[in-house]
């Protein structure tokens, strides 16, 4: 980790992570000229130093206030996921993230409605582990199309106008940090949504924001079990 955050001090960036002594021999020079050439050496070397700040914690590790959350969570899965694993580090954080969930699921949206919404909101906020376990979530689960999913997933046109509308009124809500215009919101109740949905849709878009952003910075590696169907924007 030392050596991560003595790159990215070379190069003037100040990132979150303390360390007490710089490892001895690091020419600051010879650090810049490496990671220009290699610019993405320093986003790999800084994941790899948060990734093992994180701790994948199982039921019988994990903080008293978790292990219940954990335990409904296997019950429901058949294994923990590791964003929870993690999530249970801040019992609070993992409670409000679980609770979200619960309460999206009783939204007027459908279940392929739901999946859509929290599928698009990973895609426009990269976050690939999210994708994979919706993506495997909305096929396997729910049963959904997998014309639909896969086309969403590729940022292709949905086979489905009122579900491409939906798509796109949910990136448009974290484009526009909220702010959507007349235009967006007329297109959006012309396909058949009402007042209730737009608040809706903006529930599932706070839930996958506290997961995208909570497995950007904890870099969670993604389970065997959503392998099937692992993303990425490259691909």
């Amino acid at each position: 980790m030392a050596y991560a955050v003595a790159i990215a001090h070379s190069l003037g960036i100040g990132i979150a992570v303390p360390y007490r002594n710089r490892p001895p021999g690091i020419n600051r020079i010879a650090i810049r000229q490496t990671v220009r050439q290699r610019p993405g050496l320093l986003i790999i070397l800084i994941r790899r130093s948060l990734m093992s700040l994180f701790k994948i914690h199982t039921i019988e590790q994990a903080p008293a206030e978790s292990r219940p959350l954990l335990t409904g969570a296997h019950q429901k899965f058949g294994f923990v996921p590791n964003l929870l694993g993690e999530l249970a580090e801040a019992p609070a954080t993992l409670e409000a993230y679980l609770t979200l969930n619960s309460i999206f699921d009783k939204t007027s949206l459908s279940p392929v409605e739901r999946q859509i919404v929290l599928i698009a909101a990973s895609i426009e906020n990269d976050c690939t582990y999210c994708v994979a376990a919706h993506s495997i979530m909305a096929k396997n689960m729910i049963k959904a199309d997998a014309r639909i999913i896969n086309a969403l997933r590729e940022q292709d046109p949905i086979p489905d106008d009122k579900l491409q509308t939906l798509a796109e009124f949910t990136r448009s809500v974290i484009e526009n940090r909220g702010f959507i215009d007349e235009q967006a919101l007329s297109a959006f109740t012309a396909a058949g949504y009402s007042n209730r949905h737009i608040l809706e849709v903006i529930l599932g878009v706070t839930m996958k924001t506290l997961s995208n952003y909570a497995n950007h910075v904890m870099d969670t590696p993604l389970d065997d079990e959503f392998k099937a169907e692992e993303w990425s924007k490259d691909n």
